[in-house]
């Protein structure tokens, strides 16, 4: 947590660099904003600072109606950090709480319930199940203002245990009824069933056009697709399937989602964040990674590039197994032809989206001598897919990053490029780093300095914590691709 007087001056100066790092109560009107709120800067003794939505909202302060402070993008802190409450975050955000309750969540950390509790309560001034409701509060708002589903259905849909529950809690953070923010709502047509469409907030500056594009490039015919402006792809959420696009607008990136059970929505909303990384701090990295003699220019050339994530960290390492020594191109026409023997069609296919990606169930009964790879390569495809599948190795945002990489390069035909490049995309470390990949290499070399291996990994201590965004930066150097 920040101090009083850094808080004090963002929120006078409306810096929205700092929404979502902390949000700024105001005890005499009782709500609670981001920091970069329009309204008038309230006096220094009526303000209190906490760390959370959920720590104000505990504290009985309400969601201000103006900026809507739980739309905020998220804390970048908890993709740099690796610790359980970072983790524990992480995995909150993509919904374990609503699946499998505050047990699951503790058991997939290692700690018990009341551990768990009091190391939130500590880091963030709520507990898990403050936190979960919090994320409850923002779905339900999300589906009153953006669907005609009945109101009961959305309290069920939002993950409330009853209606007498989403009632209470909307009054509470809201100040108001379901059916008053329903009646709030700009835009009065006819929702089709299904649809969704929300913003996806970031922290400016924010280079979507560039991370569509990487993703775009990659992207594997039936399961994915980009027209140059917008991405499409079909998830694999836990009560069904989805198709999302994603389309760049002036300040956000908008979010068309059709799901097969709006239960999902905080999962794929999650998952489209970690996807374009718009929870990180391109200030931050800006400052760090700007006064490099190497990296100095590509920054300033372009200061709001992201670091790719993912939707799907088991896809990813079977993405990265056929990615090893061959181009993005070949890569993506093996992918494509496994989808096309492995993949599950969709109930409800749109346009060009038909299938999901494999699931390491479905490859780890594979036979390595049917798929349309190397035989080593093959077989490291369906070891690692069955390590996934039996839960050996665990791919999801609350994983710890230096266990996974141990657990994968124990397993035959994996190596540092390929467990580096998972960490940077299926686990969204802001700090992994490929010295001997290609394209960093090259990128290198375009900015007039050595590329090997050894020169590569001498220069890029320098850019610790953020040797992710660095990779990306020399990818594009001179407009190279991995």
């Amino acid at each position: 947590m920040l101090d009083f007087d850094t808080c004090y001056r963002a929120v006078s100066g409306r810096d929205g660099r700092f929404d979502g790092w902390f949000y700024t109560a105001v005890t005499t009107t009782g709500i609670y904003c981001r920091p970069s709120c329009p309204a008038m800067t309230p006096q220094r003794r009526n303000v209190r600072f906490y760390p959370s939505a959920a720590a104000a909202q505990g504290a009985g302060f309400r969601a201000c109606r103006r900026c809507r402070p739980d739309a905020s993008p998220g804390s970048p802190e908890w993709n740099v950090r690796a610790d359980v409450v970072a983790r524990a975050m992480r995995l909150i955000g993509d919904g374990v709480v609503d699946r499998e309750g505050v047990c699951g969540l503790a058991a997939s950390l290692g700690y018990s319930e009341r551990q768990l509790h009091r190391l939130l309560v500590a880091e963030v001034g709520a507990g898990v199940q403050a936190l979960a409701r919090a994320q409850r509060a923002q779905a339900a708002r999300t589906l009153l203002e953006t669907t005609d589903l009945a109101v009961t259905q959305v309290a069920f849909a939002a993950g409330f245990a009853s209606v007498r529950q989403f009632n209470d809690t909307i009054r509470d953070v809201f100040a108001t009824t379901p059916t008053g923010l329903r009646d709030r709502r700009r835009d009065r047509r006819a929702v089709e069933p299904g649809r969704i469409q929300l913003r996806l907030a970031y922290r400016q500056p924010c280079d979507v056009e560039s991370t569509l594009a990487f993703l775009g490039v990659r992207a594997v015919p039936g399961v994915e697709e980009y027209d140059g402006r917008t991405y499409r792809r079909a998830l694999a959420l836990s009560h069904g399937q989805a198709v999302v696009a994603l389309t760049p607008e002036d300040g956000f990136v908008r979010a068309d989602l059709r799901l097969d059970d709006v239960r999902d929505l905080s999962t794929a909303v999650a998952r489209c964040r970690r996807l374009l990384d718009l929870d990180a701090d391109p200030v931050a990295i800006a400052d760090a990674l700007g006064a490099d003699p190497v990296l100095g220019p590509m920054i300033a050339r372009n200061p709001g590039r992201r670091s790719p994530g993912a939707v799907d960290g088991e896809e990813i390492a079977v993405r990265a197994i056929l990615g090893q020594q061959v181009s993005v191109a070949g890569a993506r026409a093996t992918a494509t032809r496994l989808v096309t023997r492995y993949g599950k069609p969709l109930t409800a296919p749109s346009g060009s989206i038909t299938h999901l990606f494999p699931s390491s169930a479905a490859l780890a009964d594979a036979d390595p001598s049917e798929l349309p790879i190397p035989r080593a390569r093959a077989r490291a495809v369906v070891t690692v897919a069955a390590a996934l599948a039996t839960g050996a190795v665990r791919l999801d945002p609350g994983a710890d990053r230096d266990e996974v990489q141990a657990a994968l390069q124990a397993l035959p035909g994996i190596g540092p490029w390929t467990t580096s490049y998972l960490r940077m995309r299926a686990l969204s470390d802001p700090d992994a780093f490929l010295p001997t990949d290609l394209g960093v290499r090259r990128g290198l070399e375009a900015a007039g300095v050595a590329g090997d291996p050894t020169s590569a990994r001498a220069a890029a201590e320098a850019w610790r914590p953020w040797r992710s965004y660095a990779v990306h930066h020399l990818w594009s150097n001179e407009e190279t691709r991995s």
